[in-house]
């Protein structure tokens, strides 16, 4: 008589000794901000330009150029009266404090007004503590001391975008999840009415893509490995041994 076994525990074996799970601090939060209602209530803005001007960054102007996406003043902007009269500028526009990893990006688009005949720069830095420590002068940075972007650092005329351009910068070198903050920095060395730059720098569309989180197992998932696969050892060599029995019979 011949004798056969099939069992529906073997598929379960093969998903036991196949699972894990992923462990890990999570990375920073998604985040998409298209500035519908301006500058966002939890971002700091800090205008340390030298004489302060009568603006710091605020809702964009359609006057001066429409946004990217969205209403035509849904985004955000700097211009030469962040400092009076003339003089260096340096205009903070700095993000809430978040746990970041290697890996996390940060985009957004930006633009000046065209046709410009005045040199602009903006800045992309990262504080590894977080907060809003970005110094008291128009020079210091205070602990953004990691500069990951500057659009245009010779201050050269026509050399800012004149057009909505998409810019990313990612993260790297950090020991292990770190708290910190990304801050954007509107800067020129002799900005103003009477400088001899700044224009208009508008920034819409931004949004920070955390790195991707690697499936690591835990030791209960490793001990759950174990047992799956030698159920599975068990299972094939039951199923020898009725391989034996039926060919005997």
């Amino acid at each position: 008589m011949a004798v056969s076994f099939k069992s529906t525990m073997l598929p379960m074996a093969l998903a036991v000794a196949l699972s894990f799970s992923a462990v890990g601090t999570a990375s920073a939060d998604a985040l998409t901000e298209n500035f519908d209602n301006g500058v966002p209530f939890d971002w700091t803005v800090v205008n340390n330009s030298e004489p302060v001007g009568g603006t710091s960054w605020f809702t964009g102007s359609p006057v001066s150029l429409n946004a990217h996406e969205g209403a035509a003043d849904s985004y955000v902007a700097a211009n030469y009266n962040a400092v009076a009269n003339a003089g260096p500028i340096s205009d903070w526009l700095i993000l809430p404090t978040s746990t970041y990893r290697n890996g996390d990006t940060l985009s957004f688009f930006t633009s000046t007004a065209s046709p410009s005949f005045y040199a602009d720069n903006l800045e992309v830095r990262f504080s590894n503590v977080g907060g809003t420590d970005v110094g008291t002068t128009a020079s210091s940075v205070g602990t953004f001391g990691t500069l990951l972007l500057s659009i245009n650092p010779a201050e050269n005329v026509g050399a800012y975008p004149e057009s909505w351009t998409q810019y990313s910068v990612s993260l790297s070198g950090l020991t292990g999840d770190t708290t910190g903050a990304f801050a954007l920095r509107y800067v020129l060395s002799n900005g103003g009415l009477n400088g001899n730059a700044s224009n208009y720098v508008g920034v819409d569309s931004l949004s920070i893509t955390p790195a991707a989180v690697t499936a690591v197992p835990e030791m209960e998932t490793y001990l759950m490995m174990a047992a799956g696969l030698g159920l599975v050892g068990w299972m094939r060599k039951r199923k020898s041994r009725a391989a034996q029995v039926s060919k005997a019979a």
